[in-house]
């Protein structure tokens, strides 16, 4: 896991890791960037709405960012009334709320049409400030990308762009029901791939994509595996000790699922597999409890309860325990306390919460997709699963059922592979990508001049 960035060769293959080569005669790293989240703030609850991994990742680069000097501004839209222009959320890091379109009651697809004003929001901002204020600007999500594009090329700064996710990705791996991105998105997101110094791209599997779907310039990736909160998330006091701080039984299997409840994220596979295993074997159901924390977002928000009706026809609602987002500390203590965490998504760019519960100690059992590969090592720290077939699930889930040691076992190697994935090694990666993109863009310009 030391190999955290790569620049990517000049023919369109799959990308291998490779360390970067040293940036020549110590090339000045950026002083202050600009980061911009349109569609979801970092202040926010990760799952809820539209809050997920993104918002942890932000938060988490942006002050580890601070701590190595570079001091980030967070542009995201306001969605409340009220809220202060900017509020401090670390020692260098300012988010500043945009006022673009409604504050509440505003889907993600409607976002588009208010990149305009987001965009004039962006630039009030810099015209308050001296030339040069901001060193580079750093895109996250397409809506996000599509703003920094304008800005990078008004301030004369590079663009650093994170997908995120893929439009292309999303819909060749669509889960049953679910509704396909848009077209508008696919297009903006092609714009977005050319118009970047550089892409950054959470696995050598994204880099790939990016490449094979989008056309991008192998040249221009990045790839920096996210990070991991270690101080947050540790084993602690231990599996007991967390159970009983949530109520939960001592000895019970418990295998939980914790993210934002829509079709993407496959929170039904766990049911379906918990209904199998407990057809399987009856005498589970007495020590069996099975946690989803989380609430509905995107597609999932046309059927809020969905869930539940399916848990009540499955007969599994005795054992089916509904919890709502929780804040990060009590999130680390449900990875704690749980058996092994599921996530049987369609799609991850990389699945951050396998490695934040990996990292309390508990193993995962998870989708063979995007970037969980690389956050769950087979076997090890986990099992993957290819495909989404409910009887795979539960043949898994039964190994920890019928051996309560491998729970341990896993669980200590899961901690142990979750060290490689700490966010100050993500932030030095990250910073430089930031280093190339801003020496590359200097020689460029002086080029054009010459």
């Amino acid at each position: 896991m030391s190999q955290y960035v790569s620049r990517l060769g000049s023919s369109r293959v799959a990308p291998r890791l490779r360390f970067p080569a040293a940036f020549p005669g110590g090339h000045r790293k950026p002083r202050r960037i600009a980061m911009l989240s349109v569609h979801t703030s970092p202040l926010h609850q990760p799952g809820t709405g539209d809050a997920g991994g993104m918002n942890v990742y932000i938060v988490e680069l942006a002050r580890r960012l601070a701590a190595i000097n570079i001091e980030v501004e967070i542009f995201t839209r306001s969605t409340t009334g009220g809220l202060p222009p900017a509020v401090e959320l670390a020692p260098g890091v300012l988010v500043r709320h945009v006022d673009a379109g409604p504050y509440e009651g505003l889907a993600k697809e409607e976002l588009p049409a208010q990149l305009c004003a987001f965009t004039h929001g962006v630039m009030q901002a810099w015209a308050g400030q001296r030339p040069g204020y901001y060193d580079l600007v750093h895109s996250h999500y397409w809506l996000s990308g599509h703003v920094g594009w304008l800005a990078a090329q008004r301030w004369g700064v590079p663009l650093v762009h994170a997908m995120h996710t893929m439009a292309k990705v999303k819909n060749a791996a669509l889960a049953e029901g679910d509704t396909p991105e848009p077209a508008a998105r696919v297009i903006g997101e092609t714009q977005i791939v050319s118009a970047a110094d550089r892409l950054i791209a959470n696995t050598t599997g994204e880099a790939d994509e990016l490449i094979r779907f989008y056309e991008a310039d192998p040249g221009s990736v990045a790839v920096v595996h996210p990070g991991v909160n270690l101080d947050r998330f540790s084993p602690a006091d231990g599996r007991a000790a967390a159970r009983a701080r949530l109520g939960l039984p001592k000895d019970a299997l418990i295998p939980l699922f914790a993210g934002r409840i829509q079709p993407l994220k496959a929170p039904d596979v766990l049911l379906r597999a918990v209904a199998v295993l407990l057809d399987r074997d009856p005498t589970l159901r007495s020590r069996m409890v099975v946690p989803v924390v989380g609430g509905p977002s995107g597609s999932g928000l046309a059927k809020p309860e969905g869930l539940q009706k399916l848990a009540a026809r499955l007969g599994i609602a005795d054992v089916v325990r509904f919890q709502p987002p929780v804040g990060q500390e009590q999130l680390a203590d449900w990875f704690r306390a749980a058996s092994v965490l599921v996530m049987p998504s369609h799609s991850e760019s990389f699945g951050l919460v396998a490695i934040e519960a990996q990292a309390a100690g508990t193993p995962v059992v998870a989708a063979a997709v995007g970037g969980l590969p690389v956050a769950v090592r087979d076997g090890v720290s986990g099992f993957l699963i290819p495909g989404h077939d409910p009887q795979a699930y539960a043949q898994a889930l039964a190994r920890f059922a019928d051996a309560p040691e491998l729970v341990a076992r896993m669980g200590a190697a899961a901690a142990a592979h979750a060290q490689g994935f700490g966010w100050d090694t993500a932030a030095s990666a990250t910073a430089d990508v930031y280093t190339a993109a801003m020496h590359e863009h200097r020689r460029r310009v002086r080029s054009n001049h010459g």
